[in-house]
Formats: C-alpha cells, sequence, structure tokens
C-alpha cells in the first residue's frame, strides 16, 4: 500500500482535555474565594482617587534618593553588618542542624537495619523531629522580639533568631535529603561494623553533598533578606537605619537604602549562584 493511500489524520481543533481543565479550574476558584472574603482582599481599592493621591506623595519623596558621603558611608557599613548577621546567625544553625539531622535521620539507626528500630533510638529521633518542629515553626522575626528584650537592641538579636528558625529549616531538609538519596553504602557500612559517623561520611554524604550545598547556600541568600526584615523590630544592619528612616519620613534616604538593598539581593543570587556551581 503506498503512502498516498493511507487515510489522512486531521489534528484536533481543540484541547481533548478541556473540560476536565475547566472544571478544575471551577473547583480552585470556589475553593478560593472563601479564602479571599476572609482576608477581605479588595486590590481596586489602590485604585481610588485618594489612594492614589497618597501613594503619589510618597514615591514623590523618594526622589531624589540621598546620596551625601557621609550617608553612604552609614549604609554600607550597615549593609556590610547585615550581611555578617546573615552568615553568622546560617554559622549557628549548622550547629543545631547538623546534629538534628542526624539524629533524626532513620538510614544512620543500627536497631533499624533488622527492620524495626528499637525503642530507645526511636524516641530519641522522634525528639530531634519535635525539637526541629518547634524551632521552624517560630518564623525568625518572633524570635528577634524575644532576643531584643533579652539582649537587648543589636545584630546579637538577628543573629541568634535566624540561627534558631533557620536551625530547624535546615535540619528537616537535610533529614529529608539524606534519607531520600542512595543508601545502599551506608547500610552495608553499618552491617559490616562501621559507626555512624563513619557511614555517614563515607556513604549518605557523597552521594547527598551536592543537593546538601545547593539548599544550605540558597538558605544563605534567604537569610540576608530576612536579616533586613529583623532590622525594623530592633535587629540592627540596614532594616533598622530604613525603619529610623521611614518613621523620620525621609524618602530619599529610604529610596537610597532600598537601591543599596536590590543591588545587595542581586549580589547574593550571584554569589550563590557561582558557590552551587564551584561546590556542586
Amino acid at each position: 500500500m503506498t503512502t498516498a493511500a493511507l487515510p489522512a489524520h486531521t489534528a484536533p481543533t481543540r484541547d481533548p482535555a478541556w473540560l476536565p481543565r475547566l472544571f478544575w479550574a471551577g473547583a480552585c476558584l470556589v475553593l478560593l474565594w472563601p479564602l479571599l472574603v476572609a482576608t477581605e482582599f479588595r486590590p481596586w481599592v489602590m485604585f481610588e482617587k485618594q489612594s492614589l493621591k497618597v501613594s503619589g506623595q510618597f514615591i514623590a519623596s523618594f526622589f531624589p534618593p540621598a546620596h551625601s558621603a557621609e550617608f553612604l558611608t552609614m549604609v554600607l557599613k550597615e549593609t556590610w553588618r547585615t550581611v555578617a548577621m546573615a552568615t553568622a546567625g546560617v554559622a549557628l544553625a549548622l550547629l543545631i542542624a547538623v546534629p538534628l539531622a542526624l539524629l533524626s535521620t532513620r538510614v544512620l539507626s543500627v536497631s533499624a537495619l533488622s527492620g524495626r528500630m528499637a525503642r530507645g533510638p526511636f524516641w530519641l529521633r522522634q525528639l530531634a523531629r519535635w525539637l526541629l518542629i518547634v524551632l521552624r515553626s517560630i518564623p525568625e522575626l518572633v524570635w528577634a522580639l524575644v532576643f531584643v528584650r533579652v539582649v537587648g537592641l543589636g545584630p546579637t538579636a538577628g543573629v541568634l533568631a535566624i540561627a534558631l528558625t533557620y536551625g530547624g529549616m535546615l535540619g528537616k531538609v537535610y533529614g529529608e535529603i539524606l534519607e531520600s538519596g542512595e543508601t545502599h553504602a551506608t547500610e552495608a557500612l553499618l552491617r559490616n561494623g562501621a559507626g555512624r559517623l563513619q557511614a555517614f561520611f563515607y556513604g549518605l554524604l557523597p552521594a547527598s553533598a551536592a543537593e546538601l550545598t545547593s539548599y544550605t547556600v540558597y538558605r544563605w541568600e534567604c537569610a540576608i533578606r530576612s536579616s533586613v526584615i529583623l532590622g525594623f523590630v530592633g535587629a540592627g544592619g540596614l532594616g533598622q537605619q530604613m525603619d529610623n528612616s521611614m518613621k523620620m519620613f525621609n524618602g530619599g534616604e529610604v529610596a537610597t537604602m532600598l537601591l543599596v538593598f536590590m543591588a545587595l539581593v542581586a549580589l547574593a543570587d550571584r554569589v550563590s549562584a557561582w558557590l552551587r556551581k564551584v561546590l556542586g
């Protein structure tokens, strides 16, 4: 049979799955509507005459941005303090996350090799997981408010707040990464008498190093953004200076610090991408 004799097939003129797509889109809208009502979501208010007038006055106060040598020197100093706060906080978070992640990882349990973990290791693992839940369930902003009252105003409160919240986040994700990776080498090492740390360094870590590094660098980038927000509650850094300028209605200073902050986030994004490439 020649090709010309074969029956011609025409492409469908519409999506054959349009009806299920339409159903699920409608279902999502039905579920979303009560949430919008509960949050009093009314974006059209921004376009009312009075709102536009206030917004215009607020934006106009940003120009020209403050650019005196004394002010820029202060901004650079606070920017460096912000980066230092984020980096120190993540470093302390690692001291919390790594031990708790190892304790909560089932594959590193010798008793679990037989199929059922012993009672003592099981409850120790559950305790580590509950502690990680407590740490990450409290936002760093709340921790900062607590530590500002304990240690006073300044970056110390921000470092401690980032350390606790990010310790919980890192520990939880580290545990999931370690348990979802290749575990045959780790189990073989444990069955042949290796210790838990040996099994971790020679079995789990090589298989998961790239993913662990990528997530750690991503969290460092997030910590830089968080450190600016923490400054609004007195944790020091660029955020605290921005809060002071906003209270004084000095839009020019706020504009300069916003530009510096955007440049800082862009730089952190580039640095994190480079670190992922080098360490991954």
